[in-house]
C-alpha cells in the first residue's frame, strides 16, 4: 500500500465523523433556512428562497442583538486576555514553584456554566447579593439596593459577562503559559545581556513569539463567547427589555417561543458564516504564519 493510500485510510474515520456529525447538520440547517417551516408541521415546508435571510437582516431586534453580542465578546475577551496574560507571565516567572498556583487557578474550569451562572445570579442580586453588601460595608455604595447588576439595562450586559470571565480566564492563562514555555530561553538571556529591560524583552521578543498562541486564544474564546447561551439565560433570560439578549438566545427565541424554524435556521446560518469570517480575519491578521 502506498503512503498516500495509507494516509487516506487513516483519515477516513475522521472524515466520516465530520460528514455525519458536522456536514449533514450544517447542510440541513441551510436547507431549512430556505423554507417557511412551522414547528407543528416540520415536513410541510413552503419554499421561500432567501426571504428568511431578508427578514432576518432587516430586523431591528436582530441588529441590536448582533451589536450586543459584539459588545459582550469585546468586554469579556479583553479582560480575559489581560488577566490571563498577566497570570501566565507570573506563572512563567515562578517556574516550577507555580505548580500549585496553576492548579488552584484552574479550578473554575471544572464548574459547569449553568452552575456558575446560578452562583453569580445570587452574588449579584441587589437585595440579597453578597457583592452589594460588601460594597456597602466598605462605603463604596450607600445601600445594598443602590446597584441593580441584573436589573439595570445600562450595566446588565457587563454584569452577566462576569461569570464568563471568572470561568475562562484560567483557560486563557494556561494556554498562554504553555506558549511562554516554548519561547527559547537563550533569546531572552541574549536580550538581557544586551541591556534590554523587562518591558522591551516582552514587547520585542515575548509578544511576537507568542502571537500564534494569542491567535488561537482569541479565535477559540471569541467564538465561544459569541455563542454563550446558558450562562446568560440562567441569570436574566435576556432581560431586562432584551438588554442582555445575545444572538444564540435570539435564535432560540425564534425557534422555540415563536415556532419559526425557517427564520431561526437563517439566523443560525448567518451567525455561522459570520463566525467563519471573523476566524479567517483573526488568523490572517494575528497569526500570519507565512511571515514567520
Amino acid at each position: 500500500m502506498s503512503e498516500r493510500r495509507f494516509a487516506m485510510l487513516m483519515m477516513a474515520p475522521a472524515a466520516l465523523f465530520l460528514a455525519v456529525l458536522v456536514a449533514y447538520p450544517v447542510g440541513l440547517l441551510i436547507y431549512n433556512s430556505l423554507f417557511e417551516v412551522e414547528m407543528i408541521r416540520p415536513n410541510a415546508g413552503i419554499w421561500v428562497g432567501l426571504a428568511n435571510y431578508v427578514d432576518v437582516l432587516g430586523s431591528t431586534r436582530m441588529h441590536e442583538t448582533a451589536l450586543r453580542t459584539l459588545r459582550y465578546c469585546a468586554f469579556a475577551l479583553s479582560i480575559e486576555v489581560v488577566l490571563g496574560l498577566t497570570a501566565a507571565l507570573l506563572f512563567n516567572a515562578l517556574a516550577e514553584r507555580s505548580r500549585w498556583h496553576r492548579t488552584i487557578f484552574a479550578l473554575p474550569l471544572m464548574v459547569p456554566p449553568i452552575v456558575a451562572g446560578l452562583l453569580w445570579r445570587f452574588l449579584l442580586t441587589e437585595q440579597i447579593g453578597i457583592i452589594n453588601y460588601g460594597l456597602a460595608a466598605v462605603g463604596i455604595i450607600g445601600s445594598p439596593n443602590d446597584i441593580g447588576w441584573l436589573s439595570d439595562p445600562d450595566i446588565v450586559l457587563y454584569a452577566v459577562a462576569l461569570p464568563d470571565i471568572w470561568l475562562t480566564t484560567s483557560f486563557v492563562a494556561l494556554v498562554l503559559f504553555a506558549g511562554l514555555q516554548n519561547i527559547p530561553r537563550d533569546l531572552i538571556e541574549a536580550a538581557r545581556i544586551d541591556g534590554a529591560n523587562a518591558f522591551r524583552r516582552f514587547l520585542y521578543i515575548v509578544l511576537p513569539l507568542l502571537r500564534p498562541v494569542l491567535a488561537v486564544v482569541l479565535i477559540v474564546r471569541g467564538i465561544d463567547a459569541a455563542k454563550t447561551f446558558d450562562l446568560i439565560w440562567i441569570q436574566t433570560e435576556g432581560g431586562p427589555r432584551f438588554q442582555s439578549e445575545v444572538l444564540s438566545m435570539n435564535i432560540y427565541q425564534r425557534m422555540v417561543r415563536y415556532g419559526d424554524l425557517g427564520e431561526a435556521s437563517a439566523s443560525a446560518a448567518l451567525f455561522m458564516f459570520a463566525m467563519i469570517v471573523v476566524a479567517v480575519i483573526a488568523y490572517k491578521l494575528i497569526w500570519k504564519p507565512q511571515n514567520d
